[in-house]
């Protein structure tokens, strides 16, 4: 419901600087709004939300699949 609210002040107060014939200042608060945005994402920790395995990582054949390459993962060890 606060979404919603901030959603309709801010449609709002577009609409109202609109009417009122106010794009240049339209033009700043649209600049610093994506500039707002970037720096969220330029500082937020993306890495954080990643596991780190702790051990070797069993190999991968998969890519053998479609380039006719034969797989030697599970080959048969006598």
């Amino acid at each position: 419901m606060f979404a919603v609210l901030w959603s309709a002040l801010f449609a709002i107060g577009t609409m109202t600087l609109i009417y009122l014939e106010q794009t240049a200042l339209l033009y700043i608060l649209a600049t610093l709004g994506v500039t707002a945005i970037l720096v969220v994402v330029a500082v937020s920790d993306l890495g954080k939300g990643e596991k780190h395995l702790s051990g070797s990582v069993p190999a991968d054949d998969s890519g053998a699949i479609g380039s006719g390459i034969v797989s030697t993962y599970g080959a048969n060890k006598s």
